[in-house]
C-alpha cells in the first residue's frame, strides 16, 4: 500500500520548513530510518528520515525557496509491485485533508496553500507526474497543478479565478510581486507545471513601464541591491523585537582582572594536544556561576519560573545567515578541553546549518563574546526563555589602581549581565556576576 511521506514538525516553534533538497529520487530503494529529504528551518537544515520502507514512487513538493506547512504530502512510498495508479489513489483518499491544509495556509499566509494539497486527478511535478496528466484527461489538462491561485489586479494574495482553471505561484514570487507592485494575472509562469516563480515576477518588473523616471544614480556610484530575507533572518529579527518588547531588561557591568587567567591558559597549551581558548574559560566561568547562584539559572513562563538542574551555556556563534547558539550541556561538570571541542565541533555545524534543533532550543544563559573583534563592551538582547546573557568584550591592557593604591598596568575584560528582571532581582544579577568575576579572577578553581 503507497504511504503517504509528509512534512513532519522539525522544531517545536516551527510551522513549517523549507524543503531544501531530495536525498532520494524517484524510483530509489529506501530503508526504513533512511534520510529522504532535507527541510531548512529558521537556525538549521534538518533530515526528513523514512518511517516506512519502500521505493520513492513520486516527489510530490520540490526542493525550492517556498516554505512548505508540515503535515504536507512531499512525497509517496510505493511496495514493490505497486504502480502510478496506487500512487494517484493514495493522494486522492487523502484529498479531503490535503484540501484542509491548503485552506489553512490561505487564511495564515494571505492564500498561500500548502504546496503538497494536490487535489484528486492532478498531479505534481516529477518525472512520473506526466503520466498522471496524462490519465487525467481533457477535463483536467488546462488546469495548472496545486491548490494555490494568482493574485487579483489589487493585490499579491494568491488566490483568484482564471478562465480554464486557477494560477499559482510561488510565496516568494507573492511577495515579491507585492513589493514591486506586478499584477500576478499578467504574469506566465515557467515553474513546474507553469507555477510563477520569482524570475518570473523580476522579468515581469523589469518589462513594466515606469510612471515616472527613477532618479539617477550618483555618479560613479553603482545602484543599491535589495536582498529577500531569509528564513533564519526573519526568525532573529522576530524574537529579538520580542524579546526588547517584553522583557525587561536590565544590565550590570564589571571589570574582571585576566592576568592570571591568560598566565595559567598559556601554561596549559604548552605542548598540549587541546589549544584552549579564552572562551572555553568564560563558558566554563558562566556554568560554575550559574551553580553557585541558581537563580539565575531560570527562565520564564507565563504560569511559572522554570528552574533548570543543569548548567547549559548557550554560545553565539556568527553564522552567514545570522546568529546562532548551540549549546554546551552540563559546562559545570565538564572538563575545558571537552568544552573546547565541544564548542569547535558545534560552531562548525552551526556556520554550515547543520545543527540538530535539540542542540541551540533551550538553554540556562547565553555567552556572546565580541572581544575578538576589539569590542571593548557592549550589552545584549536577552533570547527567550532564558533570563541572562553575558556580553563579553576585549581583554585590553589598561591602567589599574592596585590594592596599595600605586598606579599599574593590568589586563582587563569587561562583561556586560543584560538580565530579565521578571525573574532576576538586582541583587540577584550582581551575586551572579561578582561569583563570575571571582572565577575569572582565581582561574585555577575553573579547573576544579
Amino acid at each position: 500500500m503507497a504511504y503517504l511521506i509528509k512534512l513532519p514538525s522539525v522544531a517545536a516553534d516551527a510551522s513549517g520548513g523549507v524543503l531544501h533538497q531530495w536525498l532520494k529520487q524517484e524510483g530509489d530503494r529506501v530503508a526504513v530510518g533512511e534520510a529522504l529529504a532535507e527541510v531548512e528551518t529558521e537556525k538549521a537544515i534538518v533530515e526528513i528520515n523514512a518511517e516506512q520502507a519502500g521505493v520513492l514512487g513520486r516527489i510530490v513538493v520540490q526542493a525550492g525557496p517556498a516554505s512548505v506547512p508540515i503535515n504536507t504530502v512531499i512525497g509517496v512510498l510505493i511496495a514493490d509491485g505497486e504502480d502510478a495508479a496506487a500512487i494517484d489513489r493514495a493522494l486522492a483518499e487523502h484529498g479531503g485533508a490535503a484540501v484542509a491544509a491548503g485552506s489553512a495556509a490561505d487564511a495564515s499566509t494571505g492564500g498561500a496553500a500548502a504546496p503538497g494539497a494536490t487535489a484528486p486527478g492532478a498531479s505534481a511535478p516529477g518525472a512520473s507526474a506526466a503520466s498522471a496528466w496524462a490519465s487525467a484527461g481533457a477535463a483536467s489538462a488546462p488546469r495548472q497543478a496545486g491548490n494555490a491561485a494568482a493574485p487579483t489586479a489589487h493585490s499579491a494574495s494568491s488566490t483568484a479565478a482564471v478562465p480554464g482553471g486557477r494560477l499559482f505561484a510561488s510565496p516568494v514570487a507573492r511577495r515579491l510581486a507585492a513589493q514591486w507592485h506586478v499584477d500576478l494575472l499578467g504574469v506566465t509562469g515557467t515553474g513546474p507545471h507553469g507555477r510563477i516563480v520569482r524570475r518570473d515576477v523580476e522579468a515581469a518588473r523589469d518589462r513594466a513601464p515606469t510612471a515616472a523616471p527613477a532618479a539617477a544614480p550618483l555618479a560613479g556610484r553603482p545602484a543599491a541591491r535589495r536582498v529577500p530575507h531569509t528564513g533564519m533572518r526573519r526568525a532573529i529579527a522576530r524574537r529579538l523585537t520580542e524579546s526588547k518588547q517584553h522583557v525587561p531588561h536590565f544590565y550590570l557591568t564589571v571589570d574582571c582582572r585576566m592576568d592570571a587567567l591568560l598566565a595559567l591558559r598559556a601554561q596549559a597549551n604548552q605542548g598540549g594536544a587541546v589549544k584552549l581558548s579564552v572562551n572555553d574559560f568564560i563558558v566554563r566561568a558562566a556554568a560554575l556561576a550559574l551553580r553557585e547562584v541558581p537563580e539565575v539559572n531560570a527562565s520564564w513562563h507565563d504560569d511559572d519560573i522554570e528552574y533548570h538542574a543543569g548548567a547549559d551555556v548557550s554560545v553565539a556563534v556568527a553564522t552567514d545567515g545570522g546568529l546562532v547558539t548551540p549549546i554546551v550541556r552540563d559546562a559545570d561538570v565538564k572538563p575545558l578541553s571537552a568544552i573546547s571541542g565541544e564548542i569547535a565541533e558545534l560552531a562548525g555545524r552551526a556556520k554550515v546549518n547543520r545543527l540538530k534543533p535539540e542542540e541551540f532550543t533551550g538553554g540556562s544563559l547565553t555567552v556572546s563574546n565580541l572581544g575578538m573583534y576589539g569590542i571593548s563592551q557592549f550589552a545584549a538582547i536577552i533570547n527567550p526563555p532564558q533570563a541572562a546573557i553575558l556580553a563579553v568584550g576585549a581583554a585590553e591592557r589598561r591602567p589599574v589602581v592596585d590594592a596599595e593604591g600605586q598606579l599599574a598596568a593590568a589586563t582587563m575584560m569587561t562583561v556586560t549581565l543584560s538580565a530579565d528582571h521578571r525573574v532576576v532581582d538586582g541583587a540577584v544579577g550582581a551575586r551572579w556576576l561578582a561569583a563570575f568575576r571571582s572565577l575569572i579572577e582565581n582561574p585555577v578553581r575553573i579547573l576544579l
